[in-house]
């Protein structure tokens, strides 16, 4: 796994991290935000309009209302996002990074608006009469570009796995494990065939389950949440201060925090923006397709309204729980993951500044005289001797109070460690660090009225949200099989989908995030050059919409 983890590293730094990635995708909400005056602002009264019905055709062909296809595409995207994404990027890049967030959602509303109503607009009702839509529709007939739709579906399969199961389940068993002591491989089993026996009901059954789940697990997410905040009010203005003031400059190292760069900040606030709203991913389109409406641009307007649900409100909640508590920046007793230990040769202090500054370059990619330690780790009772060869590094902060243990044994003997990373994979490492993801958001949910009651309210949320993430990604996946391979492709689609799903649940956490990186890009990316060749005949559509209205 530490191979894999490596090699998906290494490809992400020419995707995802790469500087172009985040680059394309606020420039193009930026492009369409300017070249339609503001759509996501002017717009946002009537999309709630069409979202009650005002304007519902029981005519109009499609599958699902306006709402029940908002549903979907929230589920597709209120997820582990929200949750362990939000927890992921302060934890990576500081309160910058929730700055960078709500700039990706503000111009993802733009970019969601735009790729929804070109892809309603070329959707197609297949042999078994439902509808089918989405960029590889609007790519081929559109743009002509048969090409770039092959690959585009290509990728949304891919990504229904990294985005939609992997993640979902991974997160889900994590949570329950650390809150209900529930083994994963029973959570998998459970939620493996709950999974199944919804899927197999297509887009009509996934609608259904959607507009029932998405208003109640927002509630008891809100619930939870505002009872965390109530009673660390007299912090909310000095995280608010905290995510402006260090947007243009990066997060300093502070607690067990250890800093981060601009540039740092920036990607993954933007990445995890991304992640969490999927704005110009291209995948809400695929449910939106489903609409019962004969008017694309109507659809693409219920869309504006799913990054400001999703990221300015649902991460910004989550955002303010976890910077008010304090947890971003404690350490707490955890098991640390491989993928996210290194040990680095020589003693450092994180005391002594320019230690500090040495491992945080080394951490935030800058020029540093830090290395990986290669060498032996001599162990009494589970305890380092040689501590002074060394230091261990786990999530992105200096390791205390470090225990080696192996099926519960403290070990006494050498273990191995090549260029950072310990030889043998079945060793535990404990101690204590900074946490991320579901485990960060746990924790800041315990400290407020429910104290520790506050974890069951994330478990149960948890599972809800991404457990409807992972059902709504399994129908953008089935759409693109039938695009590709058609409609007899779906059912061996669903059955790998699920197996998978149930893999995942034993995975590494770290490896598993890493993965969805790359898949987000290998979707994002050509959907965002196709809208901007399509901006005249965006802008086109709706003006002719309105001409129709007036």
């Amino acid at each position: 796994m530490d191979a894999v983890n490596d090699f998906l590293i290494f490809v992400d730094g020419y995707l995802g991290s790469a500087i172009w990635f985040p680059a394309l995708l606020l420039s193009t909400g930026v492009f369409f935000t300017l070249y339609l005056r503001f759509p996501q602002v002017r717009y946002f009264r009537h999309a709630i309009s069409i979202t009650t019905g005002r304007f519902d055709k029981s005519d109009a062909d499609g599958d699902t209302t306006h709402f029940q296809a908002l549903a979907t595409a929230l589920s597709g995207t209120v997820g582990t996002g929200n949750i362990g994404g939000v927890a992921l990027a302060l934890h990576l890049g500081g309160p910058a990074a929730l700055f960078w967030m709500w700039v990706t959602a503000f111009f993802g509303m733009t970019s969601k608006f735009v790729e929804v109503t070109l892809s309603h607009k070329y959707r197609e009702k297949t042999p078994d009469g439902s509808m089918a839509g989405g960029p590889m529709y609007y790519m081929e007939k559109g743009l002509n570009a048969k090409w770039l739709a092959i690959l585009f579906a290509l990728a949304t399969v891919l990504s229904s796995f990294g985005t939609g199961s992997l993640p979902q389940i991974n997160s889900i068993a994590a949570g329950l494990k650390s809150t209900f002591d529930i083994e994963p491989i029973v959570t998998a089993c459970v939620l493996s065939v709950l999974l199944g026996l919804v899927i197999l009901g297509g887009i009509k059954r996934i609608a259904r389950f959607a507009a029932a789940v998405v208003p109640s697990m927002a509630v008891i997410y809100l619930i939870g949440a505002f009872a965390v905040i109530l009673p660390n009010l007299a912090n909310i203005i000095p995280s608010f201060v905290s995510v402006f003031s260090d947007a243009f400059s990066g997060s300093a190292a502070t607690g067990g925090f250890l800093g981060a760069t601009f540039a740092y900040a920036f990607d993954r606030g933007v990445n995890r923006g991304l992640y969490s709203n999927e704005a110009g991913q291209g995948s809400a389109p695929i449910a939106h397709a489903a609409a019962k409406t004969d008017e694309a641009t109507d659809e693409g307007m219920v869309s504006i309204l799913e990054p400001f649900i999703d990221t300015i409100c649902i991460c910004t909640i989550t955002g303010l729980v976890i910077l008010s508590s304090g947890v971003w920046n404690e350490k707490f007793d955890n098991q640390f993951q491989r993928a996210d230990m290194i040990f680095v040769a020589g003693a450092y202090d994180q005391s002594d500044q320019d230690d500090v500054s040495s491992i945080s370059g080394m951490l935030n990619g800058a020029a540093t005289s830090a290395r990986g330690y290669s060498g032996k780790i001599s162990l009494i009772e589970g305890i380092a001797q040689n501590k002074e060869d060394f230091t261990l590094i786990n999530s992105r902060s200096f390791a205390e109070d470090i225990r080696f243990s192996n099926n519960g044994e403290n070990l006494s003997r050498e273990v191995s460690v090549t260029d950072g990373r310990l030889d043998d994979s079945g060793i535990v490492v404990t101690g204590k660090s900074l946490i991320h993801s579901v485990p960060l958001t746990t924790v800041a949910f315990t400290r407020g009225f429910f104290g520790d009651f506050g974890q069951y309210i994330v478990a149960v949320g948890l599972m809800l949200f991404a457990f409807s993430t992972a059902i709504a990604w399994s129908y953008y996946g089935d759409r693109a099989m039938t695009y590709l391979f058609g409609p007899k492709s779906v059912t061996p689609y669903r059955v790998v989908y699920v197996i998978a799903f149930f893999y995942a649940a034993l995975a590494d956490t770290t490896v598993v995030w890493n993965l969805a990186l790359i898949t987000i890009v290998l979707m994002t990316a050509p959907n965002l050059i196709g809208i901007l060749v399509m901006h005249r005949e965006m802008r086109k559509t709706v003006a002719d919409y309105w001409s129709r209205k007036s």
